[in-house]
C-alpha cells in the first residue's frame, strides 16, 4: 500500500494494520445506513487483525459505541 509506505511503514504488520483502518473507514463512508448507525450509537464496525497460526485476534480500530479510533 503506497500510503503505509509514504507514512514510513516497514513491517509486515504496518501494512496489514493499515489496510483495516483504511477498510474500516471505506466501509463507513461506503455505507450511508451503516454510517448512520455508528453515529446514532445503534452499531459499531471493528476491525481486527486475526492470526490463524495461533487463532488471536487484535484489535486495530473501532468506531462506534463510544470506542475511540485506534491510535496509528
Amino acid at each position: 500500500m503506497l500510503a503505509a509506505r509514504a507514512a514510513g511503514y516497514t513491517a509486515d504488520a504496518d501494512f496489514i494494520d493499515e489496510h483495516i483502518r483504511r477498510s474500516v473507514d471505506l466501509i463507513l463512508d461506503r455505507s450511508r445506513v451503516l454510517s448512520e448507525a455508528v453515529a446514532d450509537g445503534r452499531a459499531a464496525v471493528v476491525g481486527l487483525s486475526y492470526r490463524l497460526v495461533d487463532g488471536t485476534a487484535r484489535l486495530v480500530t473501532a468506531r462506534g459505541l463510544d470506542q475511540e479510533p485506534a491510535a496509528a
